[in-house]
């Protein structure tokens, strides 16, 4: 009878990276559905309820969603967007792949814009390694990375913690004042290739990137797909490229070759391990 229970008690555990993954994967399908039971929740992700708790309690915690009586539910999009340190996780195998394709798009000693999206800091690591690069931000995330090699621009304004970067009319004044080679833009919600952001500001910068570069980039992992928030900044018709990941939704594919903009679907491995409890 005790051999049962140490054989149990001595199975393998997943890593700090699954155990990650697991709850990114709860909170993507929790934000989906708006609100979902708690036992639907470990039948989906094949864990024990005591896991389950674990996890929504770890979540609940750090603000990414609220845990009531027997279920739990998202927060608005605001609060989800804002979680930075949570979104610099989230498909992190599928972000490495489209910062590497992006690159391909950078030659030494251009003039870049990249925005704050968490999206892109894969991509701006790799900036870090060409030469002669000028690199114009409104991230102080992007900034700290790029290093010695790089002539940073950064462009400074009303500072969001949350965000770690500026936005607002200062902002805009820089970006009126440059011009770019190549700009990275990337955003917090597509639905049928209309763009949205929950903060007035930063939808309002993302539409002055479009102006400051000869050739024009959005970069978009697939979970941005199909969803809506508070203020709309143009269409992904607007930029010359999309790249974004492999199982991002055929009606979004459609509707960017239909507005016209060349697209580049990126392969990618997400790392972790399968879900135990």
């Amino acid at each position: 009878m005790s051999g049962g229970t140490a054989s149990g008690d001595r199975k393998t555990r997943p890593s700090d990276a699954a155990v990650e993954q697991r709850r990114q994967d709860i909170l993507d399908h929790v934000i989906e559905q708006g609100e979902v039971r708690i036992d639907d929740l470990t039948t989906r992700f094949k864990v024990s309820l005591m896991t389950m708790h674990r996890d929504l309690d770890d979540l609940a915690e750090r603000r990414l969603l609220r845990k009531l009586r027997g279920k739990v539910e998202a927060y608005p999009a605001l609060t989800i967007e804002t979680a930075a340190r949570f979104r610099d996780t989230l498909h992190h195998g599928e972000k490495e792949a489209l910062g590497e394709a992006a690159a391909k798009h950078v030659q030494p000693g251009q003039t870049v814009f990249v925005d704050d999206s968490t999206t892109l800091l894969p991509l701006v690591k790799r900036l870090a390694e060409i030469d002669a690069l000028t690199v114009v931000t409104n991230s102080l995330h992007a900034a700290r990375l790029l290093g010695p090699k790089v002539d940073v621009v950064l462009a400074g304004g009303r500072y969001s913690q949350e965000y770690d970067s500026c936005a607002g009319p200062e902002v805009l004044n820089l970006l009126d004042s440059i011009r770019a080679d190549v700009s990275f833009v990337s955003v917090t919600a597509v639905a049928v290739g209309r763009l949205y952001h929950p903060d007035r500001d930063y939808a309002e910068l993302k539409k002055a990137a479009l102006k400051v570069a000869n050739h024009t980039v959005l970069v978009v992992d697939h979970s941005k797909f199909g969803r809506t928030a508070t203020y709309a900044h143009g269409d992904v018709g607007d930029y010359d490229l999309l790249i974004t990941g492999e199982t991002t939704p055929t009606e979004e594919i459609e509707a960017a070759l239909n507005a016209g903009t060349a697209i580049e679907m990126v392969e990618h491995v997400e790392e972790g391990q399968p879900y135990d409890s």
